[in-house]
């Protein structure tokens, strides 16, 4: 069961964070895995990371989600290198902080062009591959903030993240005929770069709030992933599931205890 040797993958955003985590869960799989990223550097220390952790083929490629011929030539360069694409994760996004009262037109215009059309165009892109797969596989990236909770400063982010899942809905539906299966993780609050940057008393607070007394990994919501790319999978499509040690479930502070 859940054999993912000689499944060709695609992560975008999988040279930080949580597509890092995806990846790297995906490539100890056995499987070939294709990350994608703007930064030349980022890229080139995540692939010799993962090419260390399986045996299957890496590639890394400069991309850019908010450029549709640039999604374009990202597809084409994975089915070059792999002759398909099975797994499409759709992990690439941003998370500024702007407070709604000063949030310029520029701000909000970069998390959507990023976290939404950046899915579209992706998917779009790796479109044929998928169906010729006859097991294609989408997953999507959203977050717990937006579809189910709110932050102060996030809510083009949030925004932006529950219209993933409208995406999602629709694209299940159309591609299901196809055998294409389009589902999204919705991760909590799991310790990446970005996290680390918001200081120990964030970090604390968010802590405290988890029931299970601890920030997510990226692997977790890399295993999580893993399982909505396999066949065993394939009857599950159109759902958002929410990675985040309980983090949604308390009706206040209090009803976290130590």
């Amino acid at each position: 069961m859940f054999d993912l040797q000689s499944t060709a993958v695609l992560v975008t955003g999988g040279s930080r964070g949580i597509g890092r985590g995806i990846a790297s869960v995906f490539a100890e799989a056995g499987a070939d895995v294709a990350i994608a990223a703007r930064s030349l550097v980022d890229i080139d220390a995540a692939v010799a990371d993962l090419d260390s952790r399986g045996a299957g083929k890496i590639l890394g490629v400069q991309a850019d989600v908010c450029d549709p011929m640039s999604c374009a030539n990202l597809a084409a360069e994975v089915i070059n290198t792999f002759g398909g694409i099975d797994v499409v994760c759709a992990n690439a996004g941003i998370f500024p902080e702007a407070p709604l009262a000063t949030m310029t037109p520029a701000q909000l215009a970069e998390v959507l062009d990023v976290n939404v059309k950046g899915n579209i165009y992706t998917v779009q892109a790796c479109l044929d591959a998928l169906i010729a797969s006859g097991r294609g596989r989408v997953i999507l990236t959203s977050s717990i903030t937006g579809p189910i909770t709110g932050f102060p400063g996030w809510s083009h982010y949030g925004a932006s993240k529950a219209a993933q899942l409208g995406f999602m809905r629709t694209a299940a539906i159309e591609l299901a005929s196809q055998g294409i299966t389009v589902n999204a993780v919705l991760p909590g609050n799991i310790f990446t770069e970005g996290l680390a940057d918001m200081g120990e008393d964030y970090i604390a607070g968010m802590t405290r709030a988890i029931p299970a007394g601890a920030l997510g990994k990226p692997e977790d919501i890399g295993y999580l992933a893993a399982f909505l790319a396999t066949k065993e999978a394939g009857y599950i499509t159109g759902q958002a599931i929410a990675a985040d040690g309980g983090q949604v479930l308390p009706e206040s502070p209090d009803a976290v205890r130590p």
